[in-house]
């Protein structure tokens, strides 16, 4: 199969083959790995109980896949991926801020899903072939399926597609399994010596709700275009895609993340889980494990590198996607490396997940509202201005940025993390919100409600069509002419 030759630019409807299945697939297949299944083990680690942590896992993807999955109905309409088409609300510059977003996102994600599954072959192999477990076998694991993960980013879409559905299938089984190899030692209540994280129980579970279960959605509001594109709306409604991105991220998070609670309640990993999962299991399951963790952290980051290689392509228009995705490959392995060696595992995931939230939330609020009020009609050749080094355009607003979006983004990221609660910062709002993170509500509620303020009284944002002129000199007004319904 060739590698994909498309970056950031429209996708033509010939090429538009994906359907909503494939949908599901994806986000299925790409999720049943034990980078996703980690995050079942932070409830735990935070002193939660089987049920406290599958509440709290539920209520986070629940709510979080309702806020996310509109954003795949804005690609399938302009054929780009997520970040080029918020140049409609943003600007043609300003949706940058979504190209930063996602590269952010997808890197640490990138990184703890190689981390995880690298740790987990390690230990595997130790206790299957006696391999050493220093940091030289760590260092080669690691660069082994980092080289993986930058090959099937490097073909693209289709490759990883393929990929995903096989996984869909395998990585369920390996699961299925899973549970019966841990289920003699499990027990539902919290793992001994740990204490509740906040220091109540529902201070905790909201934590766990946010950190746990809202964070995976959330992980996706940037890449979720990368695969919607590809479904054409001439033959697919938005209503089914829409469903089947919905089914996709609740059944693709919940259940991985559910075997994360039940595996490490099994093997008492409080304070870590790679290496009492592997410890813990019996002896017949190591094989599939080894196979879990090798094939899910390439599936997984693959995606995620891949969408690494859009943001990037993006941002930096001359660079093509497959240099970028090969320099973002090096950056992730150089995290994954850092996450072994030098940080606090725990630490470093909340406190990553819980401030890119405060960020991803109010951008992700402003693109839905943004596609409810134009209703979802994009001019694809005016997303496409940035990438081709021109001015001008539908949506160039002031010198390429739409003020009021960008002023609406600033005060909802800027009020949520003042309400961030980590091991590393806490916020100065939090005494104000009885010491419970409530980041993401508040930016939220804040991003969309200036937006929505800001936006009273204005046309639909239809606005008229520009000339559009090469190189710095243009006569195009900075302003765009909105004009009504």
């Amino acid at each position: 199969m060739p590698i994909e030759q498309r970056g950031v630019d429209t996708i033509p409807d010939g090429e538009r083959t994906s359907g909503p299945r494939d949908l599901v697939s994806i986000l299925l297949g790409s999720n049943l790995a034990l980078g996703v299944v980690i995050f079942g083990w932070l409830p735990v680690s935070f002193g939660l109980g089987f049920w406290g942590s599958a509440s709290s896992l539920a209520a986070g993807t629940l709510v979080g896949a309702v806020l996310t999955a509109p954003l795949a109905l804005v690609s399938l309409r302009s054929a780009t991926n997520l970040s080029t088409s918020s140049g409609a609300h943003f600007g043609v510059r300003g949706r940058l801020l979504g190209s930063v977003i996602g590269l952010l996102l997808s890197l640490g994600y990138t990184a703890l899903t190689l981390w995880v599954g690298g740790d987990v072959v390690v230990g595997t192999l130790h206790r299957l072939i006696g391999l050493p477990t220093g940091g030289v076998s760590y260092a080669v694991v690691y660069a082994v399926l980092a080289g993986g993960t930058a090959v099937g980013a490097v073909y693209g879409y289709r490759v990883l597609l393929r990929l995903s559905k096989v996984l869909a299938i395998g990585l369920t089984v390996l699961l299925a399994v899973g549970v019966i190899a841990y289920a003699p030692t499990f027990g539902a209540a919290p793992v001994p010596g740990t204490a509740y994280a906040l220091g109540g129980f529902w201070q905790t579970w909201l934590l766990s709700t946010v950190v746990a279960g809202l964070s995976g959605p959330i992980a996706f509001i940037t890449l979720l275009g990368d695969y919607s594109r590809y479904v054409s709306p001439r033959r697919h409604t938005s209503q089914k895609v829409f469903a089947a991105t919905y089914l996709g991220l609740v059944v693709g998070l919940l259940v991985p993340q559910l075997f994360g609670t039940f595996s490490a309640l099994a093997v008492g990993a409080g304070e870590d889980y790679a290496s009492p999962l592997v410890a813990g299991a019996p002896f017949w399951y190591l094989g599939l494990l080894l196979l879990n963790a090798s094939s899910g952290s390439v599936g997984n980051a693959g995606l995620m590198l891949y969408s690494m290689g859009l943001d990037l392509d993006a941002i930096v228009p001359r660079a093509t996607r497959t240099q970028a995705t090969y320099v973002v490959a090096a950056i992730s392995t150089a995290l994954v490396y850092g996450g072994h060696f030098l940080w606090e595992a725990q630490d470093a995931m909340t406190s990553f997940v819980l401030l890119m939230t405060a960020l991803c939330t109010p951008w992700a609020v402003i693109v839905v509202m943004g596609f409810i009020r134009c209703r979802g009609d994009y001019d694809a050749d005016a997303l496409q201005v940035y990438n081709r080094g021109t001015r001008g355009g539908r949506y160039w607003y002031r010198a390429g940025w739409n003020v009021r979006a960008t002023i609406a983004w600033v005060l909802g990221s800027a009020v949520g993390l003042m309400d961030v609660d980590t091991p590393l910062y806490q916020g100065p709002l939090l005494p104000y919100t009885g010491g419970i993170d409530v980041s993401f509500l508040l930016a939220a509620a804040v991003g969309g409600s200036v937006y929505a303020l800001l936006t009273l009284g204005r046309p639909r944002p239809t606005p008229a069509l520009r000339t559009v002129t090469s190189g710095t000199a243009t006569t195009v007004p900075d302003a765009p002419v909105e004009v009504g319904r």
